[in-house]
């Protein structure tokens, strides 16, 4: 194939071509002056730049220049609005413009297969019709300004814990209809010229190295035409993940990257037209970025406004979960008493990688309260962040709460409970919350709790407090964007991006999540989140897309035809208030199981008091469609398909049905083989039917017994290795110190969950792949052989 910039690239020695595939540092690729190559920037950035001012490290322990800290991912997926998300978008680009970055590393795209995975705040969404909408939003707005989003984490990374050692063993019409459509939607849709691979195997591959993924999937079927760029420290094989679609490993690994791809040229693994390819396609998106940051140059973005966008989309945001006796809106000369530490000291982002230093110092509920028209009549700290409970602090909170009209209670996850790096190993808000509550609940029964959390709770006290109002996590204008919708300035419209379960036990993976050896099994297949309640019928505390408002909506005039929905939506209320429909798609078969309901489209709709709309949700490609693993293609199976509109995944307030002529009269799965998932009871599904569902042998995840190099640091206790064993032991000691301390330590955990490899594609080159092997059998016991490997191996380094 003709290369655009092929006479750049026949000018390039070999090893400068081989180099360019590695970056020049932490955050920076290659530059060729005399090609006239510049550099080109990743910053991380899902809601908010992390570019780092002096030296530069992955894991944001070195400060970075300020930015605007928006709400983040899991937060703005609750208001629905695509024009939002592209309206942060656009404005996280002209940040990154006069910042010199040309590609925002965002936004995260995995599914929240489970309540627990640690770094749901980044994602949008249990489901990948909602979640790739919103992302395909964010991309278009960034790359509205010239530069690259980069949507990740290619795919099925649903753990934090041995993220980059672990195999997600998915059957492949799980894997495409699940954990690739919303990766579908941003490259199709918003046109994503970068995708970030996850650290993780996909069925025994990893993803960086992926031919399946990252050509046949990516390129061949979605037309991508960017460059993939592994996750940091994510490449383990780098010249096979040219070869198979990969373009850029990162951080930059001194000249060992490049050693690699010549190695491979010269003994054919790597055809170097392959390496000329790839190279072509990265060049395309440096030019193609560079344009807009030297523009950038000097240039100030607006602060002012910036800060006002964050505030509106916490806003919308806001999820309204309780509300007896409408005891919110709270009316002008109200007496509340405020209680909790989050009401001081808010939880505004969460921790890891996208950590934002804030262009203003983060508002508080105490900050803004005094111009609320609220009169508060005292503050109670009531519990100590990650400790257990206080008892002269709850006295002290609950003595408050008897003097007022309405008891302001702030809750919620702390910063040690949800990080990237690490797991929650339950759904419970901390003890001395809960207790808390359940203490100014006895003597006051106005209580409204305010929550911030990245993710899913359990509620122990839900059916003693009259109010409930999560702002998940708000960014630096959450708090008086809070104080809005308290007061009824703002009427809330927000909508949950995922289920909030009963119990963690009523989760669909809860025997499934997360994988303690080394294969993920994702054995629940189709039915994550609520696809598994709807269809078995399980009861929740909060179903998906559900929230309240201060106003209420009718539904009427359904029609449905070949093209979509058409109904109309009134408000039958007093204030005007926005809500959001959704559109569900469900069909009974005997030759392929299905979860009783899937999301397919959604509108957000604003109205006035007693103004009524017509609303069109169009059917789209994906509407009807199924993976068929038997033909290895998208099919639509023939037959007659319930069409319903709901407030939520559970309310269906208006159906319908349509008979649909597709491409195969049935879906070639039968009940005898695969009961459970044609029930959708996959709580406890046994070997022989998730074989069949997965069409090959199911790997042995087990740990080996001998530590290998893809083993992850935490597997070191096994090892036989005096050495590695004390080091485990010091990396599990200073996490207990950082979760006494209530702040995740960020290296350590990367650490922790690092493959030994790792050590050889994170250090620049100080550590070679060949010091790694000699650490590995240092581990295993073979220490002198170890040792004597190790020194050869540093002594020959470059």
């Amino acid at each position: 194939m003709s290369l655009k910039y092929g006479e750049i690239i026949k000018q390039m020695s070999l090893e400068e071509k081989a180099l360019m595939m590695s970056g020049k540092n932490t955050w920076e690729t290659v530059d060729f002056e005399k090609y006239g190559i510049p550099s080109m920037a990743m910053s991380d950035g899902p809601h908010g730049l992390r570019r780092q001012a002096g030296a530069g490290d992955h894991l944001g322990l070195n400060a970075s220049l300020p930015a605007t800290c928006f709400p983040t991912a899991a937060t703005i997926a609750n208001s629905w609005d695509e024009k939002l998300g592209e309206e942060i978008g656009t404005a996280l680009a002209e940040e990154a413009v006069t910042m010199d970055v040309n590609v925002i590393l965002g936004p995260g795209l995995n599914i929240k297969r489970s309540p627990l995975c640690g770094r749901n705040f980044e994602y949008f969404s249990e489901d990948p019709y909602h979640a790739g909408k919103m992302a395909a939003a964010y991309v278009k707005g960034i790359q509205s300004k010239g530069i690259s989003a980069c949507p990740k984490h290619f795919a099925a990374n649903s753990q934090e814990l041995r993220r980059m050692a672990s195999d997600s063993v998915v059957d492949e019409r799980t894997f495409r209809e699940i954990y690739t459509t919303g990766f579908e939607i941003a490259v199709k849709e918003g046109k994503s010229k970068s995708i970030m691979s996850s650290y993780n195997e996909v069925n025994g591959v990893y993803a960086n190295e992926n031919r399946h993924m990252l050509q046949e999937i990516l390129v061949d079927e979605w037309g991508f035409d960017g460059y993939v760029v592994s996750d940091w420290g994510g490449s383990n094989d780098h010249a096979l993940g040219v070869m198979n679609g990969s373009h850029l490993e990162m951080p930059g690994t001194g000249k060992s990257g490049m050693r690699d791809i010549v190695r491979a040229v010269k003994d054919g693994t790597l055809p170097e037209e392959v390496l000329d390819q790839r190279l072509d396609e990265l060049l395309n998106v440096v030019f193609a970025t560079h344009q807009a940051t030297v523009d950038g140059k000097g240039k100030k973005f607006d602060v002012e406004g910036h800060h006002a966008l964050a505030r509106k989309a916490a806003e919308e945001s806001v999820v309204l979960l309780k509300n007896s006796n409408n005891i919110l809106p709270l009316k002008p000369g109200t007496k509340v008493a405020v209680i909790g530490d989050f009401a001081k000291t808010p939880r505004y982002q969460g921790a890891g990688s996208s950590l934002v230093n804030p262009t203003r110092q983060p508002e508080s509920i105490l900050d803004v309260i005094g111009d609320s028209g609220l009169v508060m009549t005292a503050y109670e700290q009531g519990y100590i962040r990650n400790r257990k409970p206080n008892a002269a602090l709850a006295k002290s909170a609950v003595e408050a709460a008897k003097n007022a009209d309405v008891v302001l209670v702030f809750a919620g996850l702390d910063e040690i409970s949800e990080s990237e790096g690490l797991d929650r190993t339950h759904m419970h808000m901390p003890q001395a919350q809960n207790e808390l509550i359940d203490a100014i609940t006895a003597v006051n029964t106005n209580v409204v709790v305010v929550l911030s959390a990245g993710s899913s709770i359990e509620m122990p006290w839900f059916d003693y407090v009259k109010g409930i109002v999560h702002g998940y996590l708000g960014g630096q204008a959450g708090a008086s964007a809070m104080m809005n919708v308290l007061t009824g300035k703002v009427c809330p419209s927000g909508k949950l991006n995922e289920t909030y379960p009963l119990h963690y036990e009523d989760t669909p993976a809860f025997h499934y999540y997360p994988s303690k050896e080394r294969s993920s099994e994702y054995r629940e297949a189709l039915y994550v989140g609520y696809r598994y309640y709807t269809t078995v019928g399980k009861k929740v505390r909060f179903p998906f897309g559900y929230g309240l408002s201060y106003t209420t909506f009718a539904y009427s005039n359904f029609s449905v035809d070949k093209d979509g929905v058409t109904f109309t939506i009134k408000n039958t209320g007093d204030v005007e208030g926005t809500e959001i429909a959704q559109l569900y798609v469900g069909k009974q078969s005997e030759t392929i199981f299905r979860p009783v309901r899937e999301l397919k489209g959604f509108a957000r709709v604003t109205l006035a008091p007693g103004e009524e709309k017509s609303v069109h949700i169009a059917f789209e490609d994906k509407t009807f469609r199924f993976y068929d693993t038997r033909t290895n293609t998208w099919e639509v199976e023939s037959g007659n398909y319930q069409i319903m509109v709901g407030t939520d995944a559970v309310t269906m307030v208006l159906e319908g049905s349509l008979e649909i002529a597709g491409t195969v009269a049935d879906g070639g799965y039968s009940k005898e083989i695969l009961p459970e998932y044609f029930s959708g009871k996959i709580e406890n599904v046994d070997d022989i039917e998730y074989r069949e569902l997965y069409g090959r042998e199911i790997p042995d995840g087990s740990w080996s017994g001998e530590i290998q190099m893809n083993d992850a640091v935490c597997q070191l206790y096994y090892g036989k290795g005096i050495f590695g064993k004390l080091f485990y032991g010091v990396l599990k000691l200073l996490l207990k110190i950082s979760e006494w301390q209530g702040k995740p330590n960020l290296n350590v955990l990367f650490n922790y969950n690092m493959p030994i490899r790792g050590y050889a594609k994170m250090t620049g080159g100080f550590v070679t792949m060949e010091m790694a092997r000699a650490l590995t059998e240092m581990a295993n016991g073979h220490r002198i052989k170890g040792t004597a490997h190790l020194i050869k191996a540093a002594v020959k380094r470059d």
